[in-house]
């Protein structure tokens, strides 16, 4: 069974701008103007949802080539409500991050809905940013 470790390195800079290097691909991550940032980039929760989008859309690729689907796209949207309260540190009844998210596909392919569901189920079963979000995955926060 191969492994594969993947590295992000992030800097934060002035402000609430924060630089990621990712295998030479610089991506900058920042708040909107209205929220003290400068707008420079995406906030790390909608590049959360642009890295679930991602993968659902490159294991659906993949599960079409190995089924040989003519799949000619994917539309993608996910979508999530949280209490900004607490990620400001004010007390809330609730969690901080989302009670749950949903991730609508329309699936451009000349299946049949059933098809079109079974397929979706395979390809989020196989999705490594769902399956993390879904589970609970140990994270270890530790000083450098």
């Amino acid at each position: 069974m191969p492994n594969k470790t993947v590295t992000v390195e992030s800097k934060l800079n002035d402000k609430l701008v924060i630089e990621s290097d990712i295998r030479g691909h610089k991506v900058l991550i920042d708040q909107p103007a209205n929220g003290g940032g400068t707008d420079t980039g995406p906030t790390p929760l909608e590049l959360l949802f642009a890295s679930l989008a991602g993968c659902i859309g490159t294991i659906g690729r993949i599960v079409a080539m190995q089924e040989r689907i003519d799949l000619k796209g994917m539309d993608i949207k996910v979508e999530g409500t949280l209490d900004t309260d607490g990620l400001l540190g004010k007390p809330i009844d609730g969690r901080v991050g989302f009670e749950g998210l949903t991730i609508t596909v329309d699936v451009d392919a000349d299946m049949s809905d059933a098809e079109k569901e079974a397929f979706l189920h395979k390809v989020d079963a196989r999705c490594p940013v769902s399956e993390n979000l879904m589970n609970a995955t140990p994270i270890a926060v530790k000083l450098a």
